[in-house]
C-alpha cells in the first residue's frame, strides 16, 4: 500500500510545474493611430479599412508596387543576403537546443566492451594489511540504462523554455527578413528618385546649353553684354556639376544595393528608369493588430516566455532529483569466459551515491540562480514593452511622414505651376528688351529647384510606404511556419 501511494505521489508531482503562470503583460494603447486620425474623411478609410493585395502571400508585400525589377531583387536578397543567412542559421541552431532538451525527457541507454587491469589492496578484499594480492584482468560486456523522473517539472520547464527560445530565434529571423526587404525597397526607390532627379538635371543642362548659345548670338549681334554669357555659362557649368554629384551619389546607392542582395558591386547594375507617381495606399488596420503582426513584437514575447519557464527550472533545483538507473552484461577473468551464463551481472542503482538527491547546502548558488531568473525576466518584460512602444512610434512616424509629404506634394505643384509662369513671363521680358539676364537666371533657378523638390517629394513618399509596411509588420495575412530550410 505504501508502495503504491509513493508510486502516485511521484506521479503526480512528475506532472507539476513550478513556473510562474505565464500571462503576456498588458500594453495600454489607443483605439486608433493618431496620424491616421488627421488624415481627411476621404482618405481616412483608405487608411484604415482598404485591404490592398489581400491576394498576395505575406512576405510578398513589395508587390503592391507592380515592379518587376524590384521583385527580381527581392529574390535575390532573400537568397543570399549574408545577414539573413546568419539569422537562419542561428534558427536552426534554437531548433537544435529543443532537440537536445526534448531528449533529457527520454531514458538514455548505451552500451560497452572492454578489459580492465587493476590490482586490489587487501583492505578491498577483507585481508589483514600487508597480505599481498595480485593483480587481474576483468573483461566486461555490459549495457546500462538511466532516466530521470522529472519531479516538479525541471526538464518539461527547461523544454518549454527551449522551445519559447526558438519560436523568438524564427520571429527575430522573420524581422531581419522583413528589414532586409524593406531596406531593399527603400535603396531601390531611393535610386529610382535619383534617376528622375538626373534627367531632370540633364534635360536642364540641355536647355542651359541652348542658352548659352542664344546669349553668344545676341551678344555677337550685340543686343546683350558679356556678363550674360558668362552668367549663362556659369549656370550650364553649376547644373552640370550638380549632375555629376548625383551620378556619384547613385553609384554609392546601387553599390549598397549590390551588398544587400549579396553581390560584389563590381558585376552589379541596374539600368536607370522614372520613378513612378503612383504610390499605393496602405491600410494602417488598428493598433491591436500590430501586436500580432510585428515579427519583433512576436520575438520580445517569445523571450518572455522562455524567463518565465526558466524561473520554473530555478525552482526546481531546490528539490530532490529521482534518477532511475540500471545496467547488466557479462563479466569474466578471460576473454574466453566471458559470455558463459555463469558470467552474468546486473545492477540497479547507481554504482555510486543515491537514487534520490536533495541539495542542502550549496552556499546560496540555488537562490542566486532563482534571482537571476526573475531579473532576466524583468529584464524581458522592459524588452517586450520598449518593443511594442517602439512599434506604435514607427507606425506614427510612417503615417505623419505620408500625410505631410501629400500636402508638401500638392503645395509644391501649385509652385511649381507659379514658377513656371514666372520663368516664361521673365524670358519673354527678356527677349523684349524689358528685363535683365539676372532675372532670368534667378526665375530659372527657382523653377529647377521646385522640380527638383517634386521628384524628392515623390522618391520619398515611396521610401515612406515602405516604412509604413515595415513598421506595420510586412503583411496582411496570418504567418505560416518556418521549414526548416526556410
Amino acid at each position: 500500500m505504501k508502495a503504491k501511494a509513493a508510486l502516485i505521489l511521484v506521479a503526480l508531482l512528475a506532472g507539476c510545474s513550478l513556473a510562474p503562470r505565464y500571462e503576456t503583460p498588458q500594453t495600454d494603447f489607443p483605439a486608433r493611430f493618431k496620424e491616421a486620425a488627421e488624415l481627411p474623411e476621404s482618405e481616412r478609410g483608405m487608411w484604415k479599412e482598404a485591404t490592398p493585395a489581400e491576394h498576395l502571400p505575406r512576405g510578398e508585400w513589395w508587390r503592391i508596387f507592380s515592379d518587376q525589377t524590384l521583385d527580381a531583387l527581392q529574390a535575390r536578397a532573400r537568397a543570399a543576403n549574408p545577414v539573413l543567412q546568419v539569422a537562419a542559421a542561428r534558427l536552426e541552431q534554437a531548433r537544435a537546443i529543443v532537440g537536445v532538451a526534448r531528449a533529457d525527457q527520454l531514458p538514455q541507454a548505451g552500451a560497452g566492451f572492454g578489459p580492465s587491469r587493476q590490482r586490489p589492496s587487501a583492505a578491498a578484499l577483507g585481508a589483514p594489511d600487508g597480505t599481498d594480492t595480485s593483480p587481474r584482468t576483468v573483461w566486461r560486456a555490459e549495457a546500462f540504462a538511466s532516466y530521470e523522473i522529472d519531479l516538479f517539472g525541471r526538464i518539461g520547464d527547461g523544454v518549454r523554455a527551449a522551445r519559447h527560445e526558438a519560436e523568438s530565434a524564427e520571429a527575430i529571423y522573420r524581422s531581419v527578413l522583413l528589414a532586409l526587404q524593406a531596406d531593399v525597397a527603400a535603396r531601390y526607390w531611393e535610386l529610382r528618385a535619383i534617376d528622375a532627379e538626373l534627367a531632370l538635371l540633364r534635360d536642364t543642362v540641355r536647355l542651359r546649353e541652348q542658352n548659352v548659345e542664344l546669349t553668344r548670338q545676341r551678344y555677337d549681334a550685340g543686343v546683350t553684354s558679356e556678363l550674360d554669357v558668362a552668367r549663362a555659362t556659369t549656370e550650364l557649368e553649376t547644373t552640370r556639376g550638380e549632375a555629376i554629384a548625383l551620378e556619384r551619389r547613385r553609384g554609392e546607392v546601387e553599390h549598397a544595393l549590390a551588398v544587400l542582395v549579396g553581390e560584389a558591386p563590381a558585376a552589379f547594375s541596374i539600368a536607370p528608369r522614372p520613378l513612378p507617381q503612383r504610390v499605393p495606399r496602405i491600410p494602417a488596420g488598428l493598433p491591436s493588430q500590430l501586436l500580432e503582426r510585428r515579427p519583433d513584437v512576436a520575438a520580445a514575447e517569445r523571450a518572455l516566455a522562455a524567463a518565465n519557464a526558466r524561473i520554473g527550472v530555478a525552482r526546481a533545483a531546490f528539490f530532490p532529483v529521482l534518477q532511475l538507473t540500471a545496467s547488466g552484461g557479462y563479466e569474466s577473468g578471460s576473454l574466453s569466459d566471458l559470455f558463459r551464463w555463469s558470467s552474468r551481472t546486473w545492477l540497479l542503482g547507481p554504482l555510486a551515491g543515491t537514487i534520490l538527491n536533495t541539495p542542502i547546502f550549496t552556499g546560496g548558488r540555488l537562490s542566486a540562480d532563482l534571482d537571476r531568473a526573475w531579473a532576466e525576466y524583468d529584464e524581458a518584460v522592459g524588452r517586450y514593452r520598449q518593443t511594442v512602444l517602439a512599434a506604435f512610434a514607427e507606425v506614427e512616424d510612417a503615417l505623419i511622414g505620408l500625410r505631410l509629404l501629400g500636402a508638401q506634394a500638392r503645395a509644391n505643384a501649385d509652385a511649381l505651376e507659379a514658377a513656371r509662369r514666372a520663368t516664361e513671363i521673365t524670358e519673354a521680358r527678356y527677349r523684349a528688351g524689358a528685363a535683365n539676364y539676372l532675372e532670368v537666371i534667378d526665375a530659372q533657378r527657382s523653377e529647377l529647384a521646385i522640380r527638383r523638390l517634386a521628384v524628392q517629394i515623390e522618391g520619398e513618399r515611396h521610401t515612406a510606404t515602405v516604412a509604413l509596411v515595415r513598421a506595420l509588420g510586412g503583411g496582411w495575412q496570418t504567418a505560416t511556419p518556418l521549414a526548416a530550410n526556410d
